[in-house]
C-alpha cells in the first residue's frame, strides 16, 4: 500500500491521531508501546475463566454445544478411531478422512475400523477432516489450532466435517494463558504462520437472519475430549 502524503492511509492514521488527541511524534511514545509489547500484559480474565479444571472442562464441552458443535468425551486417545468411525456412520458419511503429519495419530488402533486415512493439506475433494486443537479456552468454548505440517490450516476449512481432538489438560480458563503459552513453546516473535481460533462450525446469517451453516467453512464441527473423566 502506498504511503504517499494524502493518501488514504495516511487520512485514517490521520483521523485515529485526532481521536487520541496526540501527534504520533511525541517523545516516549514509542518506547511506551515497545515496553508493552516486551511485557505482553494480560487482560482482564472474566470469572467464569477463573475456576477448577474440571468446572473449566465443562463450561468449554458447554459453550461448544451451544454454538452448534458435537462434543464427545473419551477416556484414552485409543478410543478415537473407533468414535471416528461411528460418527460418520451416524451422519452417513464415507469411511474416510485425512489428518496432518501430527505423531499422535500414527499408533491408533486405526485397524480396528474401515476408516481411510490420507495425510497432509485438505483437497477440494476431502469430505472430512482431523486436526489437533493444542489448546482451548473455557471462557467461549473456543479451540486453538496452530498451523504446520502436522496441522494444516486448510484441514480447518475445506471439508465439510471436520473433527478436533483435544486432550482435557490442555483446556484453559482464558485466551491469555493460551497466547501466554504459545509463546512459551515457539518463543516470543516466533509465532506459528497462523492461529485459527474455532468455537463452531461455519454459519451465517447476513440473509434474511436465516442462519446458513458451511459458508464460509465447515457445515459441522465436532470435538473430542480425550481424559476428561
Amino acid at each position: 500500500m502506498s504511503t504517499a502524503p494524502g493518501t488514504g492511509r495516511d487520512k485514517i492514521m490521520a483521523s485515529v491521531r485526532r481521536a487520541l488527541l496526540v501527534r504520533g511524534d511525541e517523545p516516549g511514545r514509542r518506547g511506551l508501546v515497545r515496553a508493552r509489547l516486551e511485557r505482553t500484559p494480560s487482560g482482564i480474565i472474566p470469572e467464569r475463566a477463573q475456576k477448577p479444571k474440571p468446572e473449566l472442562i465443562a463450561g468449554f464441552k458447554a459453550m461448544l454445544e451451544v454454538q452448534g458443535t458435537g462434543v464427545y468425551e473419551l477416556a484414552h486417545i485409543n478410543e478415537l478411531p473407533a468414535a471416528l468411525a461411528a460418527l460418520l456412520a451416524a451422519l452417513n458419511l464415507p469411511a474416510k478422512l485425512r489428518h496432518g503429519a501430527d505423531p499422535l495419530w500414527h499408533d491408533l488402533p486405526w485397524e480396528d475400523t474401515l476408516i481411510e486415512r490420507e495425510e497432509g493439506p485438505a483437497q477440494p475433494e476431502d469430505l472430512v477432516s482431523l486436526s489437533r486443537a493444542m489448546a482451548g479456552a473455557a471462557e467461549t468454548g473456543t479451540v486453538f489450532l496452530t498451523s504446520g505440517a502436522d496441522n494444516p490450516s486448510t484441514l480447518n476449512f475445506l471439508p465439510e466435517t471436520h473433527c478436533v481432538v483435544i486432550m482435557a489438560d490442555a483446556i484453559y480458563g482464558s485466551f491469555e494463558e493460551i497466547w501466554r503459552l504459545i509463546r512459551q513453546i515457539h518463543g516470543k516473535g516466533n509465532l506459528p504462520r497462523t492461529v485459527n481460533l474455532v468455537s463452531g462450525p461455519s454459519c451465517t446469517a447476513d440473509i434474511e437472519q436465516t442462519i446458513i451453516r458451511g459458508a464460509h467453512g465447515p457445515r459441522r464441527l465436532g470435538v473430542f475430549i480425550v481424559g476428561g473423566a
